[in-house]
Protein backbone atom coordinates (compact mmCIF):
# COMPACT_ATOMS: atom_id res chain seq x y z
CA UNK A 1 0.00 0.00 0.00
CA UNK A 2 1.22 3.35 -1.06
CA UNK A 3 2.10 5.62 2.07
CA UNK A 4 0.28 8.70 1.95
CA UNK A 5 1.90 10.38 5.20
CA UNK A 6 5.44 10.57 6.90
CA UNK A 7 6.43 9.96 10.71
CA UNK A 8 9.97 11.46 10.84
CA UNK A 9 11.09 10.99 14.21
CA UNK A 10 10.12 7.77 17.08
CA UNK A 11 8.66 10.57 19.46
CA UNK A 12 5.98 12.12 16.81
CA UNK A 13 2.66 12.04 18.20
CA UNK A 14 1.18 13.29 14.13
CA UNK A 15 2.21 12.15 10.53
CA UNK A 16 2.89 15.02 7.85
CA UNK A 17 0.53 14.13 4.23
CA UNK A 18 2.28 14.29 1.28
CA UNK A 19 -0.77 14.82 -0.62
CA UNK A 20 -3.99 15.94 0.09
CA UNK A 21 -6.51 13.82 2.01
CA UNK A 22 -9.84 13.03 2.75
CA UNK A 23 -12.18 12.03 5.33
CA UNK A 24 -12.81 8.91 5.47
CA UNK A 25 -9.54 7.50 3.90
CA UNK A 26 -7.50 5.11 5.02
CA UNK A 27 -3.76 5.89 5.45
CA UNK A 28 -0.95 3.48 5.97
CA UNK A 29 1.62 4.98 8.29
CA UNK A 30 4.84 3.47 9.27
CA UNK A 31 6.22 4.42 12.48
CA UNK A 32 9.60 3.12 12.84
CA UNK A 33 9.08 -0.24 11.85
CA UNK A 34 5.40 -0.64 12.85
CA UNK A 35 2.71 -0.06 10.14
CA UNK A 36 -0.51 1.36 11.48
CA UNK A 37 -3.69 2.01 9.37
CA UNK A 38 -5.11 5.14 10.71
CA UNK A 39 -8.65 6.45 8.90
CA UNK A 40 -8.79 9.92 8.43
CA UNK A 41 -11.94 11.54 10.28
CA UNK A 42 -11.72 14.70 7.78
CA UNK A 43 -9.91 16.29 4.84
CA UNK A 44 -6.26 16.96 5.58
CA UNK A 45 -4.50 19.02 2.94
CA UNK A 46 -1.04 18.33 1.35
CA UNK A 47 1.72 19.17 4.18
CA UNK A 48 -0.22 19.12 7.05
CA UNK A 49 -1.07 16.81 9.84
CA UNK A 50 -2.91 14.61 11.47
CA UNK A 51 -3.05 12.70 15.18
CA UNK A 52 -1.65 9.20 15.05
CA UNK A 53 -3.04 8.60 18.12
CA UNK A 54 -5.39 10.21 20.62
CA UNK A 55 -3.62 13.57 22.01
CA UNK A 56 -5.26 14.71 25.20
CA UNK A 57 -5.57 18.61 25.85
CA UNK A 58 -2.85 19.90 27.04
CA UNK A 59 0.00 17.05 25.83
CA UNK A 60 2.31 18.51 23.60
CA UNK A 61 2.70 17.90 19.92
CA UNK A 62 5.66 16.59 18.57
CA UNK A 63 6.73 16.71 15.04
CA UNK A 64 9.90 15.65 13.88
CA UNK A 65 10.78 14.97 17.06
CA UNK A 66 9.98 18.39 18.24
CA UNK A 67 7.42 19.63 20.43
CA UNK A 68 5.67 22.48 18.54
CA UNK A 69 3.13 23.07 20.77
CA UNK A 70 0.39 21.81 22.90
CA UNK A 71 -3.12 20.33 22.65
CA UNK A 72 -6.10 23.21 23.34
CA UNK A 73 -8.37 20.34 23.29
CA UNK A 74 -8.98 16.41 22.95
CA UNK A 75 -7.56 15.24 19.44
CA UNK A 76 -8.53 11.89 18.15
CA UNK A 77 -6.35 9.12 16.08
CA UNK A 78 -7.07 10.25 12.55
CA UNK A 79 -7.71 13.84 13.61
CA UNK A 80 -6.66 16.82 11.30
CA UNK A 81 -3.66 19.06 13.93
CA UNK A 82 -3.62 22.15 13.14
CA UNK A 83 -4.45 26.14 14.87
CA UNK A 84 -7.85 25.33 15.69
CA UNK A 85 -6.62 22.40 18.07
CA UNK A 86 -3.34 23.28 18.76
CA UNK A 87 -1.35 26.55 20.23
CA UNK A 88 2.25 27.41 19.30
CA UNK A 89 4.91 28.84 21.65
CA UNK A 90 6.50 29.76 18.78
CA UNK A 91 6.87 33.11 16.66
CA UNK A 92 3.99 34.36 19.46
CA UNK A 93 4.61 38.09 20.06
CA UNK A 94 2.18 37.86 23.05
CA UNK A 95 4.57 35.95 24.93
CA UNK A 96 7.86 38.04 24.22
CA UNK A 97 9.18 39.23 27.36
CA UNK A 98 10.36 42.25 27.44
CA UNK A 99 14.56 42.19 27.98
CA UNK A 100 14.61 45.29 30.08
Amino acid sequence: MLKLAVVAHKDDNVATTVKDLSKGENVLVDIFGTEKNIMLKEDIPFGHKFAIKDIKKGEEIFKYGEEIGQATQDIKEGEYVHVHNVVSERGRGDLEVDAK
